[in-house]
């Protein structure tokens, strides 16, 4: 926290702090998105969504858990996975248990495609965000990412809405 009582704008280094935030949460998505579209065809919120199938129970889940692991709305997802399913990387069913829910279900091509894009994605994480970092500057930042979760959503973790 700082000790500065003005709210009312920002300067110094509160300014600079923002400053550069701002500047990575705007540049980072980014160049994630220039590596996965160039090596995979990819988007990183479909490698996102590649990603939780391929780690969820029978690389199957709810749309609505996908949602809020996605930190997305139904309908963003929804044309996601459409674009996912015209290529043949998932699958959409009723939930058999349950008839007023959607499951997403990773297919072998999506598993394979997940897998392909995967070391490039690997990749460019470790060139630009951890790499560059200590050790003791990546348990800072996994910290401060923390904090700044909790600040945003009570729970401070990816989960369901």
């Amino acid at each position: 926290m700082t000790d500065d009582t003005d709210r009312t704008a920002l300067r110094g280094d509160d300014l600079q702090t923002w400053a550069t935030l701002a500047t990575v949460l705007e540049w980072l998505p980014s160049a994630l998105d220039t590596q996965l579209l160039h090596d995979s065809e990819l988007t990183h919120f479909e490698y996102g969504i590649l990603y939780a199938l391929a780690d969820a129970p029978d690389l199957t889940l709810r749309m609505s858990v996908l949602a809020g692991y996605a930190n997305s709305s139904l309908s963003r997802l929804s044309r996601a996975v459409a674009r996912l399913e015209s290529r043949g990387w998932v699958r959409r069913a009723t939930d058999p248990s349950d008839g007023r829910y959607t499951l997403a279900t990773l297919t072998a091509e999506g598993q394979g495609a997940y897998e392909r894009a995967t070391p490039g994605h690997v990749e460019t994480v470790h060139r630009l965000v951890l790499d560059p970092l200590t050790t003791a500057q990546k348990k800072q930042l996994r910290e401060i990412s923390r904090r700044i979760l909790r600040s945003i959503r009570d729970d401070g973790e990816w989960s369901a809405n």
